[in-house]
């Protein structure tokens, strides 16, 4: 029995490799970065052919910065973010570039939509927002975008390297799902939703459960990244349910929060929730699990916005010393809110047009109270989504945080005393990577489930809630969300004026 398995994670920013052994453990890393264009406002897109790179790369560089031999990996496990579009050619050769989750070209589309078709959100869980691919495809459609009009298929970041790496036309449920074409009910493509983005289902590839496997890796590729062509991958899944499936976040009542660039709550249910109300998405995961749950835009992007903002000279603001300065003012920040909303906003309102805003800014106020303002804003974002969470029935009885954020104690300690609960913090910050290659042990049958997983998560600490703060943050909650509501037609008017 071979003993590592490889979780590869394809983000937003990054691709990283993971070696982890059988117990979850860290054996090797390796993460290379690719960048995110903006060509016009509003515009979110990234090189497929890039990332492809960063990704074979990551893998290669996680085997040579370890003893671990590629004899001894027994699988790969993959995980990617949600939403991206590339209209793709039969050759595998990509005729526009990745479009991502943070594309909001199609707010248009997706207001329509959103107004008139609530019916496609009911089936497919996905929010009528410009993130899906269902707007975007729209949007093609609407303005005659060139690489649509000559694509042969439209795919995903994931379904691209599959296709150049295996030549299979296969997309797991949960990307699936999360392209707003996909029926979360019956598991087969949306025929009204096909019809509305002017694609036939032959564009598309089979969805297939998160254990499929893909064997038989190019030569090419296997030389370009280190691994042995017979290796298998596992297809895997989305970073979502994979981040609560390598945190043991698996029961009802478990719910993972997950904050990198972005941010996220979740929980896995044994049926689809939803309603009318369109807060909060639903995705198919296996047969019979779904991952429900919230995402925000804004997560480690507003500490970025933050150092940039503080930086002084050659001295780097990172996040320690942004947490120092934060630790500098009590909780409340001399009651100063700030809605984090700077690059639009996802769960629970779907408002791409949304705005940052400091509300409560006095002389009083200086850079450590808007800087903890700021670092609660984005905790308070997540809570605002796990009240609508808890409006269909979920319940939040123990809380895992994974996610850049948690390499900052301060930051967790809010989490801890904005939800009044312990949060537990597992040894390694790569929860995605960790439930990939757990997957991937589980499809070629050398685990017997995927509950098993809880007795091979290495947990560091956690954080107790502190009494005194939460009563300050139960007593401002209510004014942020207020004022969260009562800002979103300001927002549509600010957006007007563009």
């Amino acid at each position: 029995m071979k003993a590592y398995v490889i979780g590869l994670d394809l983000g937003t920013t990054s691709a990283k490799s993971i070696i982890f052994d059988r117990k979850g453990n860290v054996v090797a890393e390796h993460e290379v970065g690719y960048p995110l264009h903006h060509p016009e406002v509003g515009y979110a897109e990234q090189d497929p052919l890039v990332i492809e790179s960063a990704a074979l790369d990551a893998i290669k560089g996680s085997l040579a910065s370890s003893t671990v031999s590629n004899e001894e990996i027994a699988a790969v496990g993959i995980s990617t973010a949600m939403h991206s579009l590339i209209c793709m050619d039969e050759a595998g050769k990509p005729l526009s570039p990745s479009i991502i989750w943070a594309d909001a070209r199609s707010a248009k589309e997706a207001a329509a939509l959103k107004k008139n078709r609530s019916d496609i959100y009911l089936r497919t869980g996905t929010p009528l927002h410009p993130m899906s691919p269902l707007s975007k495809l729209v949007w093609m459609d609407n303005h005659d975008y060139e690489p649509a009009e000559k694509a042969d298929f439209f795919v995903s970041i994931k379904e691209f390297l599959i296709y150049r790496w295996f030549n299979e036309k296969v997309v797991d449920f949960s990307i699936a799902a999360a392209t707003g074409l996909f029926d979360i009910h019956s598991h087969e493509w949306d025929e009204e939703a096909l019809k509305l983005a002017s694609i036939e289902q032959t564009q598309l590839f089979t969805p297939v459960p998160p254990t499929y496997r893909l064997d038989g890796l190019s030569r090419e590729k296997a030389l370009e990244s280190g691994l042995l062509p017979e290796t298998p991958f596992i297809i895997g899944a989305s970073d979502g349910p994979l981040a609560n499936l390598g945190i043991g976040a698996i029961q009802p009542g478990e719910t993972a929060i997950t904050i990198g660039t972005s941010g996220a709550i979740r929980q896995f249910s044994s049926e689809p929730l939803l309603n009318d109300s369109q807060e909060i998405f639903s995705y198919s995961f296996t047969e019979d699990l779904w991952i429900t749950g919230g995402p925000s835009n804004n997560g480690g992007l507003v500490l970025t916005w933050l150092q940039q903002l503080w930086q002084n000279g050659s001295h780097e603001m990172d996040i320690e010393k942004l947490s120092e300065l934060a630790d500098k003012v009590a909780p409340g920040a001399n009651n100063l809110l700030f809605l984090p909303y700077l690059n639009g906003e996802r769960a629970p309102f779907w408002n791409a047009e949304a705005k940052g805003s400091f509300i409560g800014l006095t002389p009083t106020h200086k850079k450590e109270h808007m800087t903890r303002a700021a670092m609660e804003g984005v905790h308070f974002s997540i809570l605002h989504i796990a009240k609508a969470l808890e409006r269909l029935g979920n319940q939040h009885t123990k809380i895992f945080a994974s996610g850049g954020f948690a390499r900052s104690s301060l930051w967790v300690q809010m989490l801890a005393d904005i939800f009044n609960q312990t949060i537990h913090i597992p040894q390694s910050h790569q929860s995605s990577a960790w439930g990939a290659a757990w997957l991937a042990l589980y499809g070629i049958g050398e685990v017997d489930s995927l509950e098993d997983i809880k007795n091979s998560i290495p947990m560091d600490n956690y954080y107790q809630p502190i009494k005194d703060n939460h009563t300050k943050y139960r007593a401002l909650f209510p004014i942020y969300e207020t004022a969260s509501g009562q800002m979103q037609d300001v927002f549509s008017k600010l957006h007007q004026l563009d």
